[in-house]
């Protein structure tokens, strides 16, 4: 088990701007949508998306995601939740994750399209690379234990859909702003993202080995080709190849190799 102690004054300021960033992350999307502020998230992706697109049902399952932000960041206000190593280690990468998603939105309504690529890669960063320096205690936590279900699953998830939505957003606005290098065909461009994708997530994968990261990427992916498979069928089947050789490679990196990860009793 993790070694838990009562969060100091300070500890307990950074959990409330992770509860403070959360609520901010969640309610953008609803105010704006509600109030039908500038473009929604599917008019701006919709420019530049002859290259590269995702079914629209596939972001449903930001749903699920800002629900298990939500758990994450609750369950760290609650008085009987100690300091765990884990709630330390990432308390402020993921507020700076979960004000990062949330600024998104309102740059997307903006149209400012330089601008969501620069805060979608820093949110991704931003989580990626401290659950990264932490995979082996990732690895270590025991199933049963909350931070793997109230903080690996949640944030896992997260940068797992945004390491499939960076890139994404990324060749859109090449595509919209027609700056695409020539030396290869749009397919060509979006094939290599998918492929960069798929190593990235086995990657990450096999250092984090939770099914939360990579779950999300393909779903993503089966999404491209739900989106592409009369328009573009090659680059849809290449998204649908991608999508169970990464299925398969998460079961076999998170169940197939030793023991102290989600598998452990």
């Amino acid at each position: 088990m993790s070694a838990i102690e009562r969060p100091t004054p300070a500890q307990q300021t950074r959990r409330l701007v992770v509860l403070a960033a959360a609520v901010f992350a969640v309610v953008v999307p609803v105010v704006q949508n509600l109030g039908s502020f500038g473009l929604s998230q599917a008019e701006f992706a919709a420019d530049g998306n002859q290259t590269l697109q995702v079914a629209g049902y596939a972001f449903s399952i930001w749903g699920l995601i800002y629900l298990g932000l939500l758990a994450y960041a609750g369950r760290q206000v609650l008085p009987q939740t100690g300091e765990s190593l884990m709630i330390n280690r990432m308390g402020w990468p993921s507020a700076v994750a979960l004000f990062g998603i949330g600024l998104w939105i309102i740059v997307a309504a903006l149209n400012l399209k330089a601008a969501s690529v620069m805060i979608i890669f820093a949110s991704l960063l931003a989580l990626l690379v401290p659950l990264l320096a932490n995979g082996r205690t990732i690895r270590s936590t025991g199933v049963m234990e909350r931070d793997r279900w109230f903080l690996i699953w949640p944030l896992a998830a997260l940068a797992g859909w945004l390491t499939i939505a960076a890139p994404l957003n990324l060749i859109t606005t090449a595509t919209a702003f027609d700056a695409l290098p020539a030396f290869l065909s749009p397919t060509g461009w979006a094939i290599a993202a998918v492929a960069v994708v798929v190593l990235v997530a086995a990657a990450v994968t096999a250092s984090l080995r939770t099914l939360a990261y990579p779950l999300p990427i393909a779903w993503g992916l089966v999404g491209a080709f739900v989106a592409e498979q009369e328009r573009n069928p090659v680059l849809g089947f290449t998204a649908l190849g991608a999508a169970f050789l990464l299925a398969v490679a998460a079961v076999i990196l998170v169940f197939g190799l030793k023991r102290g990860i989600e598998r452990r009793r």
